[in-house]
């Protein structure tokens, strides 16, 4: 029986890396050249690309759900005036298991500080607003001081820190995991030979480009820095004559084609954040939903109803306008202010403080009824198209700013231009071209009174979650407020999130699927 059981494990094993794997042929269906061969043209194809989240991140199967559907509090009203409920599908995609910590900032200051030493201006612009703490009749001078720095908070949520600034740590971040990526697995110098290990003799390399890594410039071929497992470029056209490392045949860059580098990290949409909150996929058997949920847990209640734990709040929140953490000696939710992103018990995505700690930070512009309006898949206020700033129109190099990131300006074009039309765009002065980088304008135009009668303006960001300083009400994922992209407060932080690629479905064992041509053909050899 044992063995028997251990065989169908096998099978379903061999079956699922059939079903979820695509052709491992390395030939044409269409043309039949072979691929990944230098006298067929050089042609490359990954054929055995394995997708997977980036650092910290944990996979979210998408799927569709009623957009503040939750928008109900304890006593059974509908939260109507801060949603609007609609029917909606989000793609699978990747997020932060966590908020970011302070410690995940401070890495971040250490890294401007270690690679612009002499930029007193960027180090200074990335910097939280610790001052954020400071209320005219509360002494919250110690946290101003110590609460980004000190050891005793390395683990609580980083706040002060604008929506503008988290864009730039999700960029910065893309960055660091791709080269780590690419320096770890040798496609690029290792990082012992960048810095120079003195222990194990090696020496720093003295050819790698001086500026920092980006993503965006290496896919380019505008960072040269091969290692010794370059990937090698099979292109008819190049010699076999050892490069300039030493390698036996030409090599190049890895491209996106190659599968190896992951997305660019990014804030979550609206729609995302209150999908991976609400964590349905726990209570959901057979396309059937068999219990809603007013916060991230089931149930009614804020508190645990197990006998452990019975009576503890499942979240950091103010519970009335006076009690922020309980009774001493017996305290409730054990945080008076923020709590390590690390507490309470994860929702059924395995994400922590989907309610509570902090607020969040979303990529939407706040609009009050923009679910009235938006597309019901993967919905989204806020668009704004760019294109990367071309310096060299015969070689395609693009500009780089001071930083080494690409220049982005407004995009030109909503459609892909021929090629008459884009030579007589560039040879246009700058100002002189029509830019459409709003598409919004088709049915989000802002009205002419936005930030003359209300607060709202195109800068207006959404943030939910509820906070430490924040009632139970806010704790449900359908709520949002707004805050403008520039500002920033003790009690809103943020979590990454990731484009996931590919296949929506992410664990397809035990689970019905039509059979491929692949599969039929390995269950008549087990015949």
């Amino acid at each position: 029986m044992k063995k028997s059981y251990l065989y169908s494990l096998a099978y379903l094993a061999v079956v699922a890396s059939f079903m979820s794997c695509k052709s491992k042929s390395g030939t044409s269906d269409k043309t039949g050249l072979a691929y990944n061969k230098k006298e067929y043209g050089g042609f490359q194809v990954n054929n055995k690309f394995k997708r997977g989240p980036g650092p910290g991140l944990v996979e979210i199967e998408g799927g569709v759900f009623v957009m503040s559907g939750s928008a109900i509090n304890v006593a059974g009203q509908e939260l109507s005036s801060y949603n609007h409920k609609r029917e909606t599908t989000v793609s699978s995609f990747y997020m932060d298991e966590t908020e970011v910590s302070n410690t995940n900032w401070l890495e971040y200051l250490n890294w401007i500080r270690t690679n612009y030493p002499s930029d007193y201006e960027y180090y200074y612009n990335e910097i939280p607003d610790t001052l954020v703490w400071r209320r005219p009749l509360s002494y919250n001078e110690p946290y101003v001081d110590n609460y980004l720095r000190h050891p005793a908070y390395q683990d609580y949520p980083v706040v002060g820190v604008t929506w503008e600034q988290a864009e730039r740590y999700c960029d910065w971040r893309t960055d660091r995991v791709n080269e780590l990526l690419l320096r770890d697995q040798g496609f690029m110098t290792s990082f012992k030979e960048v810095n120079g290990d003195t222990r194990s003799g090696v020496a720093a390399a003295s050819s790698r480009p001086t500026e920092p890594f980006n993503t965006e410039i290496y896919l380019n071929g505008q960072y040269d820095d091969k290692g010794k497992k370059a990937m090698k470029d099979l292109s008819p056209t190049n010699a076999n004559a050892p490069d300039a490392r030493g390698n036996k045949a030409a090599t190049r860059n890895v491209r996106l084609e190659d599968g190896i580098l992951k997305q660019p990290y990014r804030l979550p949409t609206e729609a995302e954040w209150e999908y991976a909150a609400l964590g349905l996929i726990g209570n959901t058997e057979y396309e059937n939903i068999h219990e809603n949920k007013i916060y991230p847990w089931n149930g009614l209640g804020l508190s645990s109803a197990k006998k452990k734990t019975r009576g503890l709040m499942l979240a950091n929140f103010k519970r009335s306008k006076g009690d922020y953490m309980g009774v001493g000696g017996s305290l409730n939710d054990k945080g008076g202010l923020t709590v390590p992103v690390r507490s309470y018990v994860p929702n059924d995505f395995g994400l922590y403080n989907m309610a509570g700690n902090v607020n969040e930070w979303v990529a939407d512009v706040y609009r009050s009824k923009t679910f009235e309006a938006a597309d019901a898949f993967n919905p989204y206020r806020g668009n704004f198209y760019e294109d990367k700033k071309v310096a060299d129109p015969n070689t395609g190099k693009i500009e780089k700013d001071k930083h080494n990131r690409p220049v982005m300006i407004a995009a030109v074009s909503a459609r892909k231009q021929t090629w008459a039309e884009k030579q007589a765009a560039a040879a246009k002065p700058a100002d002189s071209v029509n830019t459409y980088a709003d598409q919004r304008g088709y049915r989000d135009q802002a009205n002419d009174l936005y930030g003359e009668i209300t607060l709202i303006t195109d800068k207006s960001r959404v943030y939910k979650g509820g906070s430490w300083d924040d009632q139970a009400m806010w704790l449900n994922p359908a709520t949002r407020r707004f805050l403008q992209q520039d500002e920033s407060t003790a009690d809103i932080g943020f979590r990454c999130a990731m484009t996931m690629l590919g296949a929506s479905e992410i664990k397809s064992m035990g689970k019905p699927q039509f059979k491929t041509k692949q599969q039929r053909a390995f269950n008549g050899r087990k015949r």
